[in-house]
């Protein structure tokens, strides 16, 4: 029964992380890392799969290895989360709403500079 559970909210984190790649506010990696700890408990055969085949296993083995982001990655992930919320700051009417996201943008982006970046390891391959 857990291990259905698990692999349930594992499936449901990708589908949840992968909307999160377009929709503003509704964020990706935590859900991302939710699916990677539900398979790496529930079904090693979907945790090889997120990985190493899905276009998030690059950015995963990456964080499991130095706890860091790859260089250019977050230069990229800033620029996508600064357009995002100036979309959605642009198309709220309402004021009070438009500074809730500005302040979140804020926290977002001070949060996203602390995140150190290290370059990759070049021997890391397939088990």
């Amino acid at each position: 029964m857990q291990r259905i559970l698990l692999l349930s909210l594992g499936w449901l984190a990708i589908v949840l992380g992968t909307l999160g790649i377009v929709l503003p506010l509704l964020p990706t990696t935590p859900f991302v890392l939710l699916a990677a700890w539900c398979f790496a408990r529930s079904s090693p055969r979907f945790h090889h799969w997120l990985l190493w085949r899905s276009p998030f296993g690059r950015y995963l083995r990456h964080w499991q290895q130095h706890h860091a982001m790859p260089p250019g990655v977050k230069g990229r992930a800033m620029l996508l989360i600064v357009l995002t919320f100036a979309l959605s700051i642009w198309l709220v009417p309402l004021t009070w709403v438009r500074i809730l996201l500005l302040g979140m943008l804020c926290l977002l982006l001070l949060w996203m500079w602390r995140i150190p970046v290290v370059a990759e390891s070049p021997n890391v391959r397939e088990p």
